[in-house]
């Protein structure tokens, strides 16, 4: 006589924020990932809920934070709100009985990081994973797991970038003021990479300058366009970041780790697809417009992962503590490039 295992329902989940990637997180979430419902959505914005409703299917609509962290039909809070508003809601929402994603940086705090941990140590049994992306590429994934196998011998230095493709509107000089500045909005991915490669050192001292080469504008908000930080860590590892706002042809993530027997390169020439076009003006690739192209899978890969962490189904290896050490280093090195000072952690 066979028996039937029953089936576990799908994760239920609310999305707070529906801007610019809220609304990727959110179509991901109604459309493409497995095992999860999305059944509640949070915006100030109410064309943001007509939208989450009329073309997104979601039930449950709301303004209020609170009361979609406290209702029962909810498992799971996905945050995509503003940067300092991230460790508040994530404790409310840990608090409320709800696993959490919340997007990077957990925080521009160091004490508000290690806030959000002591809170997520008393409730154990709750997920909270921070979204770094970067991680659930593919391809970063096979360099991370190749390494860990020998192939480059004992990595010691990482090169890492992120580069936007110029915007002449000028969004992320009115985003500025709250962003916590290019290397917190930016490079916050390159320094959890940079950590990752290197086997999650300490890092013990960073130092960063920049420059505007075309939007002065951030010069009332500290900010530049244009950033350069190296950061050195416990053990020998090292890493050397570049942040830029200004890229003429695209988007462009590339990141190179250099061992003992050898290097990997992750992310060169910004490739949109295997095509190289030769004629009359030269020999040329389409580029990635914006990481949106570049990440769209990986944004997927990381949102199944949470899914499944929260389901009970597999274990997250991207802690709350690799956040907490992100924003140190990150706030480092936003600290030297507006002193010009070397800045011990």
């Amino acid at each position: 006589m066979s028996s039937i295992t029953p089936r576990t329902p799908p994760l239920r989940i609310g999305i707070a924020g529906l801007g610019r990637l809220g609304r990727r997180h959110a179509e991901n979430l109604a459309f493409r990932i497995r095992n999860a419902r999305l059944v509640w959505a949070c915006s100030p914005v109410p064309s943001e809920l007509d939208d989450a409703r009329n073309e997104l299917g979601i039930e449950q609509t709301t303004s209020d934070f609170d009361r979609m962290i406290h209702a029962p039909d909810v498992d799971a809070i996905v945050l995509v709100t503003p940067t300092a508003l991230h460790a508040q809601q994530t404790i409310a929402a840990l608090e409320a009985g709800k696993h959490v994603f919340v997007e990077k940086p957990l925080a521009l705090d160091v004490a508000d990081c290690e806030r959000v941990e002591a809170v997520a140590a008393r409730h154990p049994d709750r997920v909270a994973m921070v979204g770094f992306v970067r991680r659930f590429d593919a391809s970063y994934r096979r360099a991370h797991d190749d390494m860990r196998q020998g192939a480059i011998g004992r990595p010691f230095l990482v090169r890492s970038q992120t580069c936007d493709m110029n915007d002449p509107s000028g969004f992320f000089v009115r985003y500025a003021a709250q962003s916590g500045g290019i290397f917190m909005d930016c490079s916050v991915h390159d320094i959890d990479l940079a950590r990752w490669m290197l086997g999650n050192p300490r890092a013990v001292r960073a130092f960063a300058t920049g420059t505007i080469a075309m939007h002065p504008g951030l010069a009332e908000h500290a900010d530049v366009d244009n950033g350069l930080a190296m950061v050195d860590f416990e053990g020998g590892g090292r890493a050397v970041f570049y942040a830029s706002r200004t890229f003429a042809h695209g988007h462009e993530t590339q990141t190179e780790v250099i061992g003992t027997g050898g290097k990997l390169l992750i992310g060169h020439g910004a490739e949109r697809d295997r095509i190289v076009t030769s004629d009359s003006h030269g020999v040329r690739h389409a580029s990635t417009a914006d990481f949106f192209e570049r990440f769209g899978d990986a944004f997927v890969h990381e949102m199944n992962a949470f899914v499944a962490a929260c389901r009970g189904e597999a274990a997250l290896d991207l802690t709350l503590s690799d956040a907490t050490e992100a924003t140190r280093i990150g706030l480092a090195i936003t600290r030297s490039l507006r002193s010009g000072q070397v800045e011990m952690l």
